[in-house]
């Protein structure tokens, strides 16, 4: 089939890559949100994915938004068979989910209808889920809410971070989204109407969300900070500062009871209370410096007696 790709970020790029090794299929064109400044230096930068389009050859489309009548008239005249989606960034109009013969295929991170939204991964670690997944779909104008293809399955680590589950969940989703696509081809595969139970939104998380309210119990402490590493990553304050953390452990043996955000200084660690059990810090970001390990960071501040964190 002639494929019209859309996505932007890194998770995005297994799946486009695959669909470029494909022998089935021809990428005619990416469609990406545009250039934007990134990294340390704000410099503007093409998206992952559109760096992987320019690298293969293929024509990147960067339109502010897919309703714009110079985008819908490329798109008319490119005639994809199927436009396939993971995490393009913005809403599809419906002037241009009726363009390709077998409309738009979203490849979504999250077992729906579970976790319809932005932030699917985020929000399956932060609530506790055992097993989450990626769903392939076909788009249409509600959130997340069109007939499914197909799923894969993925255990969530008692460790994971956002970052390494979606990096594991962007390779399985990308083998998933090649066989929808072989499966639309061939007349092999139909989509099936989403279950009207179990519906849960995952909303986009703002840097405001990844602040770690110690009077929480260490369990939710935990998922919260995974939830959010890398991104926006977990913070709190210190002497009125921000203090960026990475993940933390909670402290099941020796016997410390701490107040929530309550600082006791070891030789090794670092340790944190909460409604429950402490946490063990883990590596720490002082505003304006590199990320340390924890026990680091607190030999060069001198924490004193009854300092907290906030």
């Amino acid at each position: 089939m002639r494929l019209l790709f859309a996505g932007t970020p890194e998770p995005a790029v297994p799946a486009l890559r695959a669909l470029l090794e494909s022998p089935r299929h021809e990428v005619v064109a990416v469609l990406t949100r545009p250039d934007a400044p990134a990294g340390r230096g704000r410099s503007v930068q093409r998206s992952p994915v559109g760096a992987l389009a320019d690298e293969a050859g293929v024509r990147v489309l960067t339109p502010r938004r897919p309703s714009e009548p110079e985008f819908l008239a490329t798109l008319t005249e490119l005639a994809p068979d199927c436009a396939p989606v993971v995490a393009y960034g913005a809403l599809v109009p419906r002037a241009a989910l009726d363009v390709p013969v077998h409309g738009w295929v979203n490849l979504h991170f999250s077992l729906l209808p579970a976790w319809r939204g932005a932030a699917p991964v985020q929000a399956a670690i932060r609530h506790g889920d055992d097993v989450t997944g990626a769903t392939t779909f076909r788009l249409e104008e509600g959130l997340d809410t069109g007939p499914t293809y197909g799923v894969v399955t993925e255990t969530v680590g008692a460790e994971d971070t956002a970052g390494a589950l979606l990096g594991r969940l962007a390779v399985s989703g990308a083998r998933l989204l090649v066989a929808t696509l072989d499966g639309i081809a061939d007349g092999t595969v139909t989509a099936v109407p989403q279950l009207t139970e179990g519906v849960s939104l995952a909303p986009k998380v703002l840097v405001a969300d990844a602040r770690v309210a110690w009077d929480a119990p260490a369990v939710a402490v935990d998922r919260l900070v995974r939830s959010v590493t890398p991104e926006p990553g977990a913070w709190t304050h210190f002497r009125d500062q921000r203090l960026g953390l990475g993940p933390v452990r909670p402290v099941r043996t020796g016997g410390i009871a701490l107040a929530p955000g309550a600082l006791h200084v070891e030789k090794r660690r670092v340790l944190v209370g909460t409604a429950t059990v402490p946490v063990e810090l883990g590596e720490v970001r002082p505003t304006g410096k590199k990320a340390m390990p924890a026990p680091d960071w607190a030999r060069g501040v001198r924490i004193a007696e009854e300092e907290v964190l906030t």
